[in-house]
């Protein structure tokens, strides 16, 4: 049986949503949710789907084969598939189109394939409506950094100051 234990690890269906799960939209605004899937083995009659809070499905696809494109099973209207599968990346991102705040939540990418005796795995972006984006002033920061430089700055300079002086004063009475 530990051989069947490494077969499931070389048989290994990952999804990403990329770095960050969190994505922060303006209110009527479009927001890309970005997917990708990785398998090990490659993949027959695959099948994603997209989900609002666990329960609403919003996207539902069906890819064949590496060689072709994903063909729509089912979607809401204002979801649009933007990603490409016959590329090296396997994307399966869409593009929800003008987000309201009752879009905030959570987003679920659910990829199922049967060439992996039907591994199934899934990840989840979460998404916040904001009225306006707020730009982050960072001027107090800057004024900060700027006079605690400075001050470090006069301290070395004050600090080569006495000891050229003291190096000066110390010639100048061993010449006496």
């Amino acid at each position: 049986l530990p051989g069947l234990h490494i077969l499931a690890i070389v048989f290994a269906l990952e999804v990403s949503v990329g770095k960050t799960n969190t994505v922060m939209a303006l209110n009527n605004s479009d927001v890309l949710l970005p997917c990708t899937f990785t398998t090990c083995i490659g993949f027959q009659d695959l099948v994603f789907t997209w989900y609002f809070n666990s329960t609403e499905l919003i996207y539902h696809g069906k890819i064949k084969s590496k060689a072709s494109e994903p063909v729509l099973v089912g979607r809401n209207p204002r979801v649009e598939f933007v990603g490409s599968t016959t590329g090296k990346d396997n994307n399966i991102s869409i593009v929800l189109k003008n987000v309201e705040f009752s879009d905030a939540g959570k987003y679920t990418c659910h990829v199922k394939n049967p060439k992996e005796k039907n591994a199934q795995h899934n990840a989840t972006i979460f998404l916040t409506v904001v009225q306006k984006m707020v730009e982050t002033d960072n001027t107090v920061t800057l004024i900060i950094v700027g006079v605690v430089g400075g001050l470090i700055g006069l301290l070395i300079l004050f600090m080569l100051i006495k000891r050229v002086v003291l190096f000066i004063i110390k010639k100048t009475q061993d010449g006496k």
